[in-house]
């Protein structure tokens, strides 16, 4: 007798995240009905047709889900797999949310990035910004974590540049900040758990290769 099939289990980012996942998981013919109940309270969904459950988690702590093999896959933004640095294995770049992580701040700071010199910058992803300037620009920095609007930094004189995600550039404009160095481009990724991928091998490559076929289609 066939062992019965197990879930595989997905992690999704609240917000504009998951609802893109959905919308594209929608696309190659797997729905999950439940979670469009907006009124529902339940935290983890299930398509029985297919052996999934689904469920929502702070974006952060996707990474970490997967990593611990709460969940088998996950779907989180490039700066979160970053910041976090988790060992799970990123399978596929989903090509929504779009952005870009960047240094920011008042154009004079652009001399400071210049010559090397000992700077603060400001950060919600203080590891990210750690990594590119120790070891990519090799620059001795000090640098402050924040959580709230990281623009105030510079405004306030709390540091001398921040680095923080960039989508339009516009909220930088209106505080008379700019973009002075681009660190890398950011967007939606599919991570996988690393036992997963071994045990459920088939699963998650058949999955892999539906949603990509959808992808490469032309418009």
């Amino acid at each position: 007798m066939m062992e019965e099939m197990r879930y595989l289990t997905f992690a999704l980012g609240k917000g504009r995240l998951a609802s893109q996942t959905l919308e594209l998981l929608e696309k190659i013919g797997i729905t999950c009905e439940e979670m469009k109940d907006k009124k529902s309270r339940k935290l983890v969904f299930v398509n029985e047709e297919r052996k999934l459950r689904f469920f929502l988690a702070k974006g952060l702590d996707v990474p970490t889900y997967v990593e611990y093999g709460a969940a088998d896959i996950g779907v989180a933004g490039k700066d979160t797999i970053l910041e976090e640095n988790r060992r799970v294995y990123e399978v596929m770049d989903l090509g929504f949310g779009k952005c870009r992580m960047c240094v920011c701040g008042p154009q004079s700071s652009m001399e400071l990035l210049k010559h090397h010199e000992r700077i603060r910058v400001a950060s919600k992803y203080p590891n990210i910004a750690k990594d590119y300037f120790y070891n990519k620009k090799h620059q001795t920095v000090d640098i402050i974590r924040l959580n709230g609007s990281v623009e105030l930094g510079p405004i306030v004189g709390l540091s001398d540049v921040i680095v923080d995600i960039v989508e339009t550039g516009s909220t930088l404009k209106e505080n008379g900040l700019a973009v002075l160095e681009e660190i890398c481009p950011l967007s939606a990724r599919m991570i996988v758990n690393q036992v997963s991928m071994q045990m459920q091998t088939e699963r998650i490559k058949k999955l892999i290769y539906e949603i990509r076929e959808h992808l490469q289609q032309p418009g």
